[in-house]
């Protein structure tokens, strides 16, 4: 059955430090900062959250439509989109705008800088939830603020059971609209970090949230994830990666991994290991969408 991607769809243009970010910057001299980077290897790559997990489902053999939005100088991404096979009758495009940009640096302990420019996502919210009956289960992952907002009801109202994934578009909530898309969502997915804000900004607990949802999983890098499922917790075990060449887009594996899962029946443990192995897969080949199962 087909799995509805709510998210964005953006080139990405991605940046090689070969030093340490760290080692640039000075503590206490954040007030004046004014730092450059020499970056010699630069390309630029499709990405975008829901251009990359429907990526990932593909690679999985399952069926994507993305929900998202292009700019004006889009047509070579949705030209890609097509030749993959995914079903992109619900891309939209802004005349006005261009594509969202994403400018992304990683040094060579893999922590990334980035850039975002919204562009036409920032329009996403007009691109509504589709009545379709063979879409059974969808995700919220990062887009535009009130797209994810306006998505989040409209999936809720027409019944589709979804992954709320707001992914580095947390801080664009407060407390009381994160406890809405808690209780609006099936399930949850956050890294270590995001899981942090999430229970600062809405005063609830990991257990806590866990508690109104199917499901809940806190991804921890190379060390896995916690999983909670049907009021238990418990470890998922990471995968080595053969190689770590390139970080971006490896939530976005795990992402297709999970929804694959999910559309399959299968359990939360069993959605985490294959997104585990997705996310080790990814992280040794560069780009978003670069690499095969």
């Amino acid at each position: 059955m087909p799995i509805l991607v709510c998210g964005s769809l953006a080139f990405d243009t991605i940046m090689t430090f070969e030093g340490r970010f760290a080692e640039q910057i000075l503590p206490s001299q954040l007030h004046i900062l004014n730092v450059s980077f020499l970056v010699p290897g630069l390309r630029r790559e499709y990405g975008g959250c829901a251009g990359n997990i429907a990526y990932g489902l593909r690679q999985l053999g399952a069926q994507a439509v993305p929900l998202a939005t292009l700019g004006n100088d889009g047509d070579e991404y949705l030209g890609r989109l097509r030749a993959l096979g995914v079903d992109t009758q619900h891309v939209s495009s802004v005349a006005e705008s261009y594509t969202a940009q994403a400018m992304i640096m990683t040094d060579r302990d893999n922590n990334q800088i980035t850039a975002f420019h919204p562009g036409a996502m920032s329009m996403a919210h007009d691109n509504p939830v589709p009545q379709r009956p063979d879409i059974t289960v969808a995700i919220i992952s990062p887009d535009g603020r009130d797209a994810m907002l306006t998505h989040a009801r409209q999936l809720h109202e027409a019944g589709v059971p979804f992954v709320f994934d707001p992914g580095q578009g947390l801080p664009m909530f407060n407390g009381e609209e994160l406890r809405q898309f808690i209780g609006l969502a099936s399930w949850v997915t956050l890294n270590d970090y995001e899981a942090q804000m999430l229970c600062d900004r809405t005063g609830l607990t990991l257990d806590a949230i866990a508690a109104q949802v199917r499901g809940l999983i806190v991804t921890l890098g190379a060390q896995g994830c916690d999983v909670w499922d049907g009021g238990d917790k418990l470890r998922v075990a990471g995968v080595a990666a053969s190689e770590v060449v390139d970080p971006t887009g490896c939530g976005d594996a795990f992402r297709a991994a999970l929804l694959h899962g999910l559309e399959q029946g299968w359990s939360l443990q069993r959605c985490a290991e294959l997104g585990n192995r997705m996310g080790a897969v990814k992280i040794a080949s560069r780009g978003g969408q670069n690499y095969t199962l």
